[in-house]
């Protein structure tokens, strides 16, 4: 079976404006840098279904989001958070191909997926949207894990350089769902602090600015692979930013493309081994091009490994 990846081209349509870093760009980039990797299947990445995001998002939130999507022109959410014609679309293909992957991969049809899909997910909340995120790809796509295929026990990684809050908000009070995030502290959100602990499953690995490779993997490897080893997981998804490389222009973090290769190999490798190898990546950040598209494909490659 082949790694399987996830796009659209409806996730290109989604315009926050030039002065925003999250741009269609992002995806192109990343499409490129893995045309010739070995071992993939390319997809098409479905819209998901509005019963799929309603399983984390509330309905009036969902529908407000749908009805201020403008014709033309961008829609201010937040200071940083924009609508133009086609966002709706857009982020619909990141949760629906997150939900798919997870259908192939419990089908048995592909062996690991990555999505490459925007605008990213992770600081979406059940009722709000923010910092560039409109719907929570991974969170619908664990709960989706749990109500169709059943499964019991699912845990969401996140090694983007900002913390996953809105990931954390949905499963704070959901022991079943284990939440891990490394990020630079202080930055943004403001959230992602060790006391920070949902019900027990919530396990969050602050780093200094400056925080270079070798210190992520030490505590990737002390605080959060242990945690993920005892908590046995059925599934694992991971958000995937690559924004803590050295080259991003919104973190301060110093990871290369080799510790992104690195983490995406020891999961693998514990996913083989405890849950028949179940493993679906999203992509949140990353905003220097060149990075990106570096760190996609060694993660990818990793993968497909």
């Amino acid at each position: 079976m082949k790694t399987l990846v996830l796009s659209h081209d409806d996730c290109l349509r989604h315009d926050a404006g030039a002065e925003i870093a999250e741009s269609p760009a992002r995806v192109t980039a990343v499409m490129s840098a893995l045309a010739d990797v070995s071992g993939i299947e390319n997809l098409p990445a479905p819209l998901a279904s509005i019963e799929q995001v309603l399983r984390v998002h509330d309905g009036e939130y969902w529908q407000d989001l749908v009805d201020q999507e403008p014709a033309e022109g961008r829609v201010a959410l937040d200071w940083d958070t924009f609508m133009s014609n086609g966002s709706v679309d857009a982020t619909l293909r990141g949760s629906g191909a997150a939900c798919f992957a997870v259908d192939q991969i419990m089908q048995g049809k592909s062996k690991n997926a990555f999505c490459a899909v925007r605008p990213p997910g992770h600081h979406s909340y059940q009722t709000k949207a923010m910092g560039f995120c409109l719907s929570n790809h991974v969170a619908i796509a664990a709960r989706h894990a749990q109500q169709v295929h059943g499964l019991e026990r699912i845990a969401i990684l996140d090694f983007d350089v900002h913390h996953g809050n809105g990931t954390q908000e949905v499963f704070e009070d959901s022991p079943e769902v284990l939440f891990i995030s490394s990020h630079q502290f202080p930055l943004y959100p403001g959230t992602g602090t060790v006391e920070e602990t949902g019900a027990g499953n919530i396990v969050n690995i602050p780093l200094a600015p400056g925080t270079g490779g070798a210190e992520f993997r030490k505590a990737w490897s002390a605080r959060g692979f242990s945690r993920l080893f005892s908590f046995d997981p059925e599934f694992i998804i991971v958000s995937a930013g690559f924004d803590a490389h050295e080259r991003d222009p919104l973190g301060g973090l110093e990871l290369t493309e080799d510790d992104y290769a690195w983490f995406t190999r020891e999961v693998r490798h514990f996913a083989d081994e405890v849950c028949d190898g179940r493993f679906v990546s999203v992509l949140e950040g990353g905003y220097d091009l060149e990075g990106l598209a570096a760190s996609a494909r060694a993660h990818v490659q990793a993968l497909v490994e």
